[in-house]
């Protein structure tokens, strides 16, 4: 049995932390064995700080406007993230540019609201409603120091053909809610078969 710890980093209302506690924490899947060791906000009053707490995970709050620079804050992260000798971070809404300080340390995926490399960045589904491309998605991938550019893990798209700005989001939560849980599953059996 493998035993795979991780960390999820989030800043805002805490959905995508709490359906992948929900799905994944505590839990086995074959022989491999997930759990969330930590929970990490840079917001102290992001929603999701009360999401974990519900399933007893204290989360750490890590200011970032209480440092001068990205490099500092992502030092501390880093500082933080190493003492739990976590095997992957989950970024999970976590609104902060990452500085090669974080990416070239730490193994981390990140979930954005489009088909990538299609809506980079900001405002991705706004975006990609507006768009004439007819079919939209999700994207997990692992993070680089560019922004959303990271080898893609896992896709997931829909013909958005029909559907209102409301159907439309909802739509996407559904797909995220969906394949982010089983990204890291597969990240995670991935690292089990190279640690043999």
């Amino acid at each position: 049995m493998s035993l795979k710890k991780i960390a999820i980093l989030f800043s805002g209302e805490g959905s995508n932390l709490e359906n992948i506690i929900k799905k994944l924490h505590q839990k086995t899947f074959k022989n491999l064995s997930i759990e969330v060791v930590l929970t990490l906000t840079n917001n102290p009053n992001a929603k999701g700080i009360q999401r974990a707490k519900k399933y007893a995970l204290d989360p750490v709050i890590v200011d970032h406007t209480l440092y001068k620079t990205r490099e500092e804050f992502d030092k501390e992260l880093v500082k933080i993230i190493k003492r739990y000798h976590v095997d992957l971070v989950v970024l999970a809404g976590f609104m902060r540019i990452l500085t090669p300080i974080f990416t070239k340390s730490i193994k981390a995926i990140n979930i954005h609201p489009s088909l990538l490399p299609n809506f980079k960045g900001a405002n991705a589904i706004q975006r990609s409603f507006n768009s004439s491309i007819k079919q939209a998605g999700v994207s997990v991938h692992f993070v680089n120091e560019k922004v959303d550019d990271g080898e893609i893990i896992l896709q997931s798209s829909f013909d958005k053909d029909g559907l209102d700005y409301q159907a439309f989001c909802t739509k996407i939560h559904q797909i995220e809610y969906d394949i982010f849980p089983k990204a890291i599953i597969k990240v995670l059996k991935d690292t089990s078969n190279t640690d043999k």
